[in-house]
This record gives structure tokens, sequence and C-alpha cells, in this order.
């Protein structure tokens, strides 16, 4: 594989993105937020194929963006708990130039305001996620409204572009709960509601297309409302049939089942 015992990398850009064929031309999946570990799965001449240290997900990035650490330095920063940005947009700063990342971006080994990653050494002076506070419902809500308006973005993860499960999964990660990347992933964790009446908002709600499949994913909010990526991140009716759009009349998601995760 790699030199050096090299087989770990982590995103020092602001994001980086994911893509599901070694092309340019091949989708993005997803998107590596700064500070975001991942192993190298595979090295080929444009393109290293990784698998993303929180949630096992499976891409292509170009070479050009990686940043390898051997793997002593990959588990020394994942030894704790990481604190995440828990901004819109901050800075770090190194040797004077900014970098901007965005919120949900990871932190590991901040201490006094620094991170040291690779024998680089990054100030950061924002705001940071509390470790270890138990996760509560109503943060989850306040987080999800930071990105109300930001743009809808097949495989994005951050308030400059965004899908329905990046979005509930940054959120739900902000708040000390890791889920896996798709909605047909996510749909596997928590536990199920017999009636939606059961459901509380910071609840994650699923949808399903015709043939059966989860296709989208949004966040139960108060008075029978979701706030959700489609489009952009906006909030809608939600009832038992789907979520109901009412500039358009019409429903446009339906929905399968409502999961508790905390």
């Amino acid at each position: 594989l790699s030199k050096n015992n090299m087989s770990h990398g982590i995103c020092l850009l602001s994001h980086v993105t994911c893509r599901k064929e070694p092309s340019d031309r091949s989708e993005m999946v997803s998107q590596l937020l700064f500070g975001e570990r991942y192993e190298i799965l595979e090295e080929l001449p444009k393109w290293t194929k990784i698998k993303q240290a929180n949630d096992g997900y499976e891409s292509y990035i170009c070479i050009k963006q990686t940043h390898q650490i051997d793997s002593a330095e990959f588990e020394r920063l994942g030894s704790e708990a990481t604190p995440l940005c828990n901004e819109l947009v901050q800075v770090v700063a190194e040797n004077g130039s900014m970098l901007p990342i965005v919120m949900g971006s990871a932190l590991p080994g901040i201490e006094e305001d620094v991170m040291e990653i690779g024998g680089r050494f990054f100030s950061y002076s924002g705001g940071l996620t509390e470790l270890g506070k138990p996760s509560n419902k109503s943060q989850i809500i306040e987080d999800a409204f930071m990105y109300l308006g930001a743009p809808y973005l097949w495989g994005g993860r951050s308030p400059f572009g965004i899908d329905c499960s990046g979005f509930t999964q940054v959120v739900y990660a902000m708040n000390g709960v890791q889920l896996p990347r798709d909605a047909a992933q996510q749909v596997e964790r928590g536990t199920n509601y017999s009636f939606v009446e059961e459901a509380e908002a910071g609840d994650l709600a699923f949808f399903d297309n015709e043939e059966g499949r989860i296709v989208h994913v949004g966040i139960m909010l108060p008075e029978g409302k979701i706030i959700h990526a489609s489009g952009q991140v906006r909030i809608d009716k939600l009832d038992h049939y789907g979520i109901f759009n009412e500039e358009t009349g019409k429903y446009t998601h339906q929905l399968r089942i409502i999961k508790k995760i905390i």
C-alpha cells in the first residue's frame, strides 16, 4: 500500500469531495469535513479509496487532497471523544493563514485552543460542542435550525450544501450520537413507535418510495412539523401520510416509520 506505514489519513481542508468511483465525473456521495479521520484502503495514481472513521463509509477522494498520518497518530487523535465546531462557519489558523471550517468539523486533540496534527499546529478559538453532556432533543432541534435555508446538495454535509441524511447525521453527531451516512442505514438504528402521535420532537422520520426503499429522512418538530433537506433545509407539515408542502398543496414524501434514537 503506502510507504512508512501511512495507511491512515485526516482531512486538513475545509471539506473534501468523496466520490462513488475514482473519477472527477463520478457522483459525490459524501464529504469529509476538517478534522475527520479515515483509513486508506487503496491508492491509485490519482485517487485514494478511503473508509471514514466516524461512520465506516467508503468512497474515493482525490489523492492531492489526502493528508496521510501513521496508525499511531490515527489512534492518538481518535483516542478520546472529539469536540466539534458548533458555529455555522469558523476558522482554524496555521502559521498566520486562515482556513474556514463549517459546523460539525472535528477538532481532534484540541487543548487550550491548539491542535497538533501530523506535526502541524492549528489554533481554533470558536465554539465547541460540550463533551459528556447528555444528549437532549431540544438541543438537536436548536442545532437543526442553524441549517435552515442551506441548499440541498447530493452528498453534502455542510451549511453550503447538504443532503437529507447528511443533515441528520451532522446534527446528531453534534449531540454525541454517531449515525451511519445514508437514510437507508440510519433507519436501522433506534426503536420504532407504533403510532405517529407517540413520537417526540427531535426524533427521526423516514420516508420510502413506491418500491418501499427508504429514500428520505428528517427531524421531527413540535406541532406536527418536520425540518428536512429537500431543495433546501426547510420546515413542512407532517402527518401519518407524510410531508405536506403548503406552497404546492401536495404531499412530497410518503411516511414509512418514525424512530426514537435518543
